[in-house]
């Protein structure tokens, strides 16, 4: 059986429609197909296949980036999509842990990525399609063989290559059309990291293997993201993570009053809305609805897993704070330490579907125990079934989850509820070792512009004795000028307990009782 990844996408070669377009080029289906076929040719230097090895592809996000990506595709190898972002020393390490075989690299990276091309072959971008076309078609590609290399996000420990197949590239990308209504008239802006899950196959991938339209803006930019959703032919869908929903209201609480009215206008154009990686603040979601009538939908999803839930697309579905139901073919459960399963929760969630992930590359004990029997992906997300069903999350078990004086918290909704101070804006709630507390409940804060005499420690603690059990109110606060963050924004909160424990987070007050 063919690889359905390569045989949808095969399906527009001929199509005459805008695919991707950046700031410096634009391609048709057609000639991505056949700049994608011309990138295979240079990768296979006119051998059958790569028989599976990884190319590190180390390009700035844009068309020369999607040629390459699908030529690796092509050319029957695992591409190994690498963040501009990460330094050198890090790129050179996700080379050698996937054994990258060979780089594709862009010019303005080549610098930075001197470390990853070293003893390995190394193709540019900009010319790698300029060659002949081959002839004849690829060797074939099975629905088992891994496209994607993708690494999780060292959130919660060293990142680990998720080995991702053309079948679930494939189901996730059919599963979400269906679930959000993605068509050929379709637009996305994209401004999402390409080396993660989020960007690449919820994002990009699920517009493409629809047929629609991709416009790919360099990086994330508020200004600019605001003035395109109203520019002519605008988008009709954005996904975004919650950091940039907040970057997107800090720029429009700076902007003045016209301003602010032409971008509301665009905004409420889209069709689709989303939001993902981590969890969407109800302020924020409210914001949103404010500006443009509807909370963005907001869905749960992971490297391993693709989306394990989703609101609906109908706005008078979604709730602020749900992650919502299974899509079409996605199963979860929710049990206890045992494996029990419970009917409410809270308990951890449980995915299994034809999207979960394969392994993990070279972690053969790592794959075994992220599995429980019958294939059932151990997501180590907390989570709670509404009557409904609708499924709601409570935090990482293994750093969100705070075992505090007997008591079981949520680091998540003691950040919820903190953020109702209009002076936070924002926050991360931590637990560090405490000889009599089990863990010490601390909250990381960066204040609102000229509002830092209300986050100070005991003007919070006070407001949140006012507001939750007094178990819950955290025991220390540290306000800080800024909270450390992985490339999709997600806060990296063992970095920030490190941080803590070191005293050597920036720009802290601090003060316990």
């Amino acid at each position: 059986m063919p690889s359905p990844f390569v045989t949808r996408l095969a399906s527009f070669q001929h199509e005459e429609r805008l695919a991707v377009e950046d700031d410096a080029r634009s391609r048709t289906f057609a000639e991505l197909w056949d700049r994608a076929q011309r990138v295979r040719l240079a990768l296979t230097e006119g051998a059958p296949s790569l028989e599976g090895r990884a190319v590190a592809i180390l390009v700035s996000p844009g068309a020369l980036w999607l040629e390459a990506f699908f030529g690796t595709i092509l050319a029957g190898g695992v591409a190994l999509p690498l963040s501009p972002l990460y330094p050198p020393a890090e790129l050179a390490w996700f080379g050698e842990d996937a054994r990258a075989a060979a780089v594709i690299v862009s010019e303005d990276q080549h610098e930075r990525g001197a470390l990853l091309c070293e003893g390995r072959r190394v193709l540019f971008a900009e010319t790698l399609a300029d060659g002949p076309r081959p002839e004849g078609d690829a060797a074939p590609l099975e629905p088992d063989d891994v496209a994607l290399l993708l690494y999780t996000s060292g959130t919660t420990g060293k990142p680990k290559g998720a080995m991702i197949t053309h079948a679930n590239v494939d189901v996730q990308a059919a599963i979400l059309r269906e679930a959000w209504a993605f068509g050929e008239g379709d637009r996305l802006l994209h401004a999402l990291p390409l080396h993660h899950l989020h960007g690449l196959g919820i994002s990009l991938l699920t517009t493409l293997l629809a047929g629609a339209a991709a416009r790919l803006l360099p990086r994330f930019e508020a200004r600019r993201v605001w003035e395109t959703f109203c520019r002519p032919n605008p988008p009709t869908v954005w996904m975004a993570v919650p950091t940039m929903y907040q970057k997107l209201f800090e720029a429009f609480d700076a902007a003045d009053e016209p301003t602010r009215a032409r971008w509301a206008s665009g905004a409420r154009g889209l069709r689709l809305a989303t939001s993902g990686s981590a969890a969407l603040p109800v302020t924020l979601a409210e914001r949103w609805r404010a500006v443009t009538g509807t909370i963005p939908l907001e869905r749960f999803g992971m490297t391993e897993i693709g989306v394990g839930a989703t609101n609906t697309l109908d706005p008078s579905g979604r709730r602020s704070g749900s992650v919502g139901l299974p899509p079409r073919s996605v199963e979860a459960r929710i049990v206890d330490e045992a494996g029990n399963d419970l009917e409410r929760g809270p308990g951890e969630l449980w995915i299994r579907g034809p999207s979960v992930f394969k392994g993990y590359l070279g972690r053969e004990q790592a794959t075994q125990d992220a599995f429980a029997e019958g294939r059932w992906f151990r997501t180590g997300d907390v989570a709670e079934r509404a009557e409904d069903g609708y499924l709601r999350l409570l935090g990482r078990t293994s750093v969100d989850i705070l075992k505090s004086g007997g008591y079981k918290l949520s680091a998540l909704e003691i950040e919820e509820a903190l953020r109702e101070n209009a002076a936070v804006a924002e926050v991360a709630v931590v637990g560090l070792p405490d000889e009599a507390w089990g863990e010490r409940v601390v909250a990381v804060v960066v204040a609102a512009p000229g509002r830092a005499a209300e986050c100070a420690p005991e003007v919070l603690r006070g407001w949140a004795k006012e507001r939750m059990a007094l178990y819950k109110v955290p025991r220390e606060v540290i306000v800080v000028m800024s909270l450390p963050r992985n490339a999709l924004g997600k806060v990296v909160k063992p970095e920030l307990v490190k941080a803590i424990v070191r005293g050597t987070v920036a720009n802290m007050s601090r003060t316990e009782s």
